[in-house]
C-alpha cells in the first residue's frame, strides 16, 4: 500500500510479515541488532497528520523495536529490519512468535478493522447471530444502528466538493481529511460517490455487462451497480473499513408488481463492518433514479439506503446468501416475491404502515378501502389510472382513509402519494386493483379534490369546530347548512361543483350563502337537482395578497329527484362580511308579487329596495333593515345602501331576477 503525503513522504511500498517456526534460524539473517528504531519514521511523530486520512498513525516510540535483548526476553518481543534501496524503495519485515499479534499491525490500527485467520490472513468476517436484526419491523428507527444526521453536515458538504485529483487513493486522503471514526470514514465516501457517480442507463442494459475498473469509473463518473458496489468497496478497503459486495435481486428501475425472480442477479450492494456488526448501504440507489418514461438518470439523493435497517431493506433487496439479509428469521425468496413494496419514500415520509398488505386488491362491492399510519399528520393524495378521480380521500389525525370506486371494471393502477416535510409529493405505495363489479349508483363528482371533510389540516388553516365532521352530508329536501369557527383574520370562500345541471363556473357560487355571525360562518346551500356535488372550502389571510387556498371540501348527496331550488341572490363586494340575509333567500323572484325583505346590515345610513320603482327599507330595535317591494314591471330588483349620511351615492349589494310573467 501507497501512502503519501507531499513532495518529502515517505512510501511504504510493501510490508512484509514473517511468522517465524525456529527463532534462531530468523537471527541468521541479516538482521542487524542496531537497526535504527526511526527508520519507518520520517520523524519522531510519526505519519501523524497524513493527508490521506486512511488511518492516524499512533506515534512510534524510539523504544518499540529492541535490538540488544537478552535472548530469554528476546524471545518475547518482536524485531523489525528495515531497509533501502537506491530508489529510496523501504522494505521492512518484523519476526515476532507465531501466536503473537504483529506489532505494525497494532501501531498502523488495522487490527481493528481486519480480522485474520490462524494463518494471518486477512479477510471480512462472515455474517453471525449479532448481526441480525429482528423481523418485522419494530419501527423503531429507518437505520441499523443510532444515528443523528446533523452531526454529519459538516462532513457531508465537505465530502460532497472533493474532486478526483490523480487515482483513487488521493481521493479517499481527500475524502478522510475530515473523518475520525470508521462510521465517518464511510460516510464520506457513501457521500462522494452518491453526489459524484452518474447511474449509467445504457451500460446497465447491455446483454454482456462488462465489469467497471474503479479507475474507468473516476475517469467518466459513470457506472452500473455493480461499478458502484465495487468502487464503494474498494475506497472503503483503502480507509480501513472491512466491506463487501452483495449480490443480489432487486425491486428496482424496471420492477413489476407481483413478478417474480430467477437466473442472473441483477443488482448489487454493499456491507460495511462498523462498531462490531455489519450494515448495508446502496450506493446505486442512494444517488439517484432513473426516469421510466425518458430512461434518464437524475442526481437525486436518498439517505434511506444509507446504512438501513434490514427489515426494511429486505422490502427491495435480496442477496445471493440469506446470510446477508441480517434477519431474524431470514425470509425466503418467495416471500420477497409476495411481500408488500414499500418504497424508500414511504418511510423517509414518515408512514408506518399500510393496509391491505398486499400489493393486488380485488374490489368489494366496486369499492376497496386502503388506510395509511404515519408518525406525524402528513398531507395525502392518490392517483387511480393517472386522474385524481373516483375516490374519497379523508385526513386522519396520524394518517389517512382512502375509499376507491373504479368506473369500470378490469385492472386499474392505484398511486398513493405523501407530502411529509418538503413541498413535494412523493409516490409511497401503489396498489393493482381488479374490479368485477362496478356500481353505479356511487358516481363521485369530477370535481372532487382532496381532501374530503374537515381534519387536522383544515384546523391548522383556520377553520375550527365544523358542525360536519363527517365528509358526506346527505339532504333530503337538497337544502343543508354548514357552519364552523374562523380565526381573526381569515377570509372564507365556498363553491358548489356537480357535472350535470345548470351550475357552471359564473353559478357555483350562487347555490351558496355566506353568513358571518361573529366568530363563526355558516354555509347555507340549496342544490340545483338531485345528485352528488362537491362543496369546496378555501381561505385566505386578509392582509396577505394572492389567491384562496383549498382546503377541503364536502361530498353533498340528494336522491329526491323533485329538488329544484334556484340560485341566491348575487352579491357584490359591498356585500360585507358580517352581513346577515334573513329574506329574501332566493335569487329568483315571483313576477307582480309583494316580497318582503329583512336583512342585517353594518355601518349603513340608509337602504332601500330598487325595482320598477324605489322602497326605502327601516332599521328596526333588533338592528334589522326591514320593509317590501312589489316585483311588477320589473325583470330585476337590487338591494341598494348609502354608507354616509353626508353623500347621497348609493352602492348596490344585491341583485335579484324577476321570473317572467
Amino acid at each position: 500500500m501507497e501512502l503519501k503525503k507531499d513532495s518529502n513522504a515517505v512510501a511504504i511500498d510493501m510490508l512484509l510479515i514473517v511468522h517465524s517456526e525456529k527463532r534462531r534460524a530468523a537471527q541468521a539473517t541479516h538482521l542487524d541488532p542496531q537497526a535504527n528504531s526511526g527508520a519507518l519514521l520520517q520523524n519522531r511523530g510519526g505519519f501523524q497528520g497524513v493527508r490521506n486520512g486512511i488511518r492516524k498513525w499512533q506515534e512510534l516510540e524510539e523504544n518499540s523495536f529492541q535490538g540488544n535483548l537478552p535472548e530469554k526476553q528476546c524471545l518475547q518481543q518482536p524485531q523489525v529490519i528495515t531497509s533501502y534501496d537506491n530508489q529510496g524503495t523501504q522494505l521492512t519485515v518484523e519476526i515476532h512468535p507465531q501466536d503473537a499479534m504483529p506489532q505494525l499491525l497494532k501501531k498502523f490500527s488495522l487490527a481493528k478493522r481486519l480480522q485474520g485467520d490462524k494463518n494471518g490472513n486477512m479477510r471480512p468476517r462472515q455474517p453471525g447471530g449479532k448481526d441480525a436484526h429482528a423481523y418485522p419491523w419494530d419501527r423503531s428507527s429507518l437505520k441499523s444502528m443510532p444515528l443523528d444526521l446533523r452531526l454529519f453536515e459538516k462532513l457531508d458538504a465537505s465530502a460532497s466538493q472533493v474532486t478526483v485529483k490523480s487515482g483513487l487513493n488521493e481521493l479517499v486522503s481527500d475524502l478522510l481529511q475530515e473523518a475520525h471514526s470508521d462510521l465517518e470514514r464511510v460516510r464520506a465516501i457513501w457521500i462522494w460517490i452518491c453526489h459524484h457517480i452518474e447511474y449509467d442507463v445504457e451500460a446497465a442494459q447491455e446483454k454482456d455487462r462488462q465489469a467497471f475498473k474503479p479507475t474507468d469509473i473516476l475517469r467518466t463518473q459513470k457506472t452500473n451497480c455493480d461499478g458502484y458496489a465495487g468502487l464503494f468497496e474498494r475506497m472503503c478497503r483503502v480507509a480501513g473499513v472491512q466491506c463487501v459486495t452483495v449480490p443480489g435481486y432487486s425491486k428496482g428501475f424496471g420492477y413489476q408488481t407481483g413478478q417474480s425472480f430467477s437466473g442472473e442477479f441483477d443488482h448489487a450492494w454493499n456491507a460495511v463492518y462498523l462498531e462490531g456488526r455489519w450494515h448495508l448501504v446502496d450506493s446505486t440507489w442512494g444517488s439517484g433514479l432513473v426516469d421510466t418514461t425518458t430512461s434518464k438518470f437524475t442526481f437525486l439523493y436518498n439517505e434511506f439506503y444509507f446504512l438501513t435497517h434490514p427489515a426494511l431493506f429486505i422490502e427491495d433487496h435480496f442477496p445471493d446468501n440469506k446470510n446477508w439479509q441480517l434477519l431474524k428469521p431470514p425470509q425466503s425468496l418467495r416471500q420477497f416475491e409476495n411481500s408488500m413494496y414499500h418504497k424508500s419514500e414511504f418511510y423517509n415520509k414518515g408512514m408506518l404502515s399500510a393496509h391491505p398488505e398486499m400489493s393486488m386488491i380485488r374490489t368489494v362491492n366496486g369499492k376497496a378501502t386502503i388506510t395509511m399510519e404515519s408518525r406525524a399528520p402528513t398531507l395525502f393524495m392518490f392517483m387511480l389510472n393517472g386522474k385524481q378521480e373516483h375516490g374519497l380521500l379523508s385526513l386522519r389525525k396520524n394518517g389517512m382513509k382512502l375509499e376507491v370506486y373504479p368506473p369500470t371494471m378490469g385492472t386499474h393502477k392505484l398511486q398513493i402519494f405523501a407530502k411529509g416535510n418538503s413541498e413535494i409529493y412523493s409516490s409511497v405505495l401503489e396498489y393493482t386493483l381488479k374490479c368485477n363489479y362496478v356500481d353505479f349508483s356511487v358516481r363521485l363528482p369530477s370535481e372532487l379534490h382532496q381532501p374530503v371533510g374537515p381534519s387536522w389540516f383544515s384546523e391548522q388553516m383556520g377553520i375550527t369546530k365544523p358542525s360536519h365532521s363527517d365528509p358526506i352530508i346527505h339532504t333530503s329536501d337538497g337544502r343543508c347548512a354548514i357552519s364552523f369557527g374562523v380565526e381573526e383574520g381569515i377570509s372564507v370562500l365556498a363553491s358548489l361543483h356537480g357535472d350535470d345541471g345548470p351550475i357552471t363556473e359564473e353559478t357555483q357560487r350562487r347555490y351558496i350563502f355566506q353568513l358571518n355571525r361573529g366568530k363563526r360562518t355558516e354555509l347555507k346551500v340549496q342544490l340545483p337537482h338531485a345528485g352528488k356535488f362537491a362543496l369546496k372550502i378555501f381561505v385566505k389571510k386578509r392582509q396577505e395578497q394572492g389567491n384562496f387556498i383549498f382546503v377541503f371540501n364536502y361530498l353533498l348527496c340528494c336522491a329526491n329527484t323533485k329538488v329544484n331550488w334556484p340560485m341566491f341572490p348575487e352579491s357584490f363586494g359591498n356585500w360585507g362580511q358580517d352581513n346577515e340575509l334573513l329574506e329574501p333567500l332566493s335569487g329568483v323572484l315571483p313576477a307582480n308579487r309583494n316580497i318582503a325583505f329583512k336583512l342585517k346590515l353594518h355601518g349603513i345610513a340608509k337602504a332601500l329596495v330598487k325595482g320598477q320603482d324605489t322602497w326605502p327599507l327601516t332599521l328596526n330595535p333588533e338592528g334589522y333593515w326591514e320593509g317590501s317591494c312589489n316585483t311588477a314591471g320589473c325583470q330585476e330588483v337590487y338591494v341598494m345602501v348609502l354608507e354616509n349620511a353626508n353623500h347621497n351615492f348609493y352602492s348596490y349589494i344585491l341583485k335579484y331576477k324577476v321570473n317572467d310573467q
